[in-house]
């Protein structure tokens, strides 16, 4: 709560005590931010602009990168917006929706499956053939798989492109039973592979950088929320179903 506190501090006073309500429909300035911002920053596209909940402020995002400027684009602000009344992190929900659209919009042939009879939730995971939790969480699949959970693998080498990990996730997506080869290159063991294009590893490291993830393994909830670290088959059941009653 303390440093919730102080993130909404500092957003309070950049504002100004802006008082939070939805941002005037006003196209014509929306379209003159857009054009100074996408100007200053040529990575940002114009349709990654949009209103906030903060009169005379707009909503910049890139992947799962919120930040907020006003509406004469002068002043930039990134950092957590809180709306205290309804106790809601409005930038937490934004980058959640990024993560959500992201990972909805991928298919599920460019990434390693493994799915249960009866599907009750599906999670994106972020994982590196090495990482010790990483290799946890795959060995327990089976259980996984038994609370309903589908698994959609993505590949990311936490070292970057030099790295072993980075030459085993592409000979894993370059072996003809991709599941069974990560599982074998989890156990250290050998499988079988084959020259293939294997650029998709490169689109996977970029999509875990603009989801923002800070370790491996990640796990993204169908909504976006972004897990941290690893969670047993149990509990991670438990978390699915007390978000999708949110």
């Amino acid at each position: 709560m303390k440093r919730i506190l102080l993130k909404l501090v500092a957003t309070a006073v950049v504002l100004g005590f802006a008082t939070i309500v939805t941002a005037a429909d006003d196209p014509a300035e929306l379209q003159r931010v857009r054009e100074k911002v996408s100007g200053l920053f040529g990575e940002i596209q114009q349709e990654n602009i949009s209103a906030s909940p903060v009169d005379g402020w707009y909503t910049i995002r890139k992947g799962a990168i919120v930040a907020y400027v006003s509406a004469d684009g002068r002043y930039l602000l990134q950092g957590d917006m809180i709306d205290l009344q309804e106790q809601v992190n409005l930038s937490e929900n934004a980058r959640n929706e990024s993560r959500s659209e992201m990972l909805s919009a991928y298919p599920e042939d460019q990434m390693i499956v493994f799915s249960p009879k009866e599907k009750r939730y599906s999670v994106s995971i972020f994982t590196d053939v090495d990482c010790t939790f990483c290799r946890r969480l795959h060995s327990q699949m089976d259980e996984y798989l038994a609370q309903g959970i589908q698994i959609r693998y993505l590949l990311y080498p936490r070292n970057g492109p030099t790295s072993e990990s980075w030459t085993k996730a592409e000979k894993v997506w370059c072996a003809d039973d991709r599941n069974a080869a990560l599982t074998q290159a989890k156990l250290d063991e050998s499988f079988p592979t084959h020259e293939c294009d294997p650029s998709v590893v490169s689109k996977h490291y970029a999509m875990g950088q603009d989801v923002g993830l800070r370790g491996t393994p990640a796990i993204v909830f169908e909504d976006g929320t972004l897990v941290s670290g690893y969670l047993p088959p149990l509990k991670l059941a438990e978390a699915l179903a007390a978000n999708a009653a949110k």
